[in-house]
């Protein structure tokens, strides 16, 4: 169901699907940490700290666990010392790729005009 479905009738944007969807992938860090998990997956707290950069340590521990609970991303820790947490994309997460590669390509397109 298309934007056109709902033209004239939104009240409240939330109660679309564009509005779930924004509330899910929106911010200013989870479509960046949904990029690099689909990049490097899986991957560890620190090294996706330190992909991403200017984040803190609280911020990103927060866009996880709410990546985690949205079930966009699976945690898995493992029961060592030092402890070990990896993160990877679920397969849900994995059917908004293709809507971030339109993004990509779309950026690709109009960056530089």
């Amino acid at each position: 169901m298309g934007m056109a479905a709902y033209k004239g009738q939104v009240k409240n944007i939330q109660d679309t699907p564009f509005g779930y969807t924004l509330s899910v992938i929106g911010g200013k860090w989870k479509m960046v940490i949904i990029y690099l998990l689909a990049e490097n997956q899986p991957i560890r707290f620190n090294e996706l700290k330190r992909q991403i950069g200017s984040i803190t340590f609280k911020i990103l521990s927060s866009q996880l666990k709410e990546l985690e609970s949205d079930g966009l991303i699976e945690r898995k820790e493992y029961p060592q010392i030092p402890p070990k947490v990896e993160y990877r994309l679920t397969a849900k997460a994995e059917t908004l790729l293709p809507v971030l590669e339109g993004l990509c390509e779309w950026g690709a397109r109009n960056q530089n005009k």
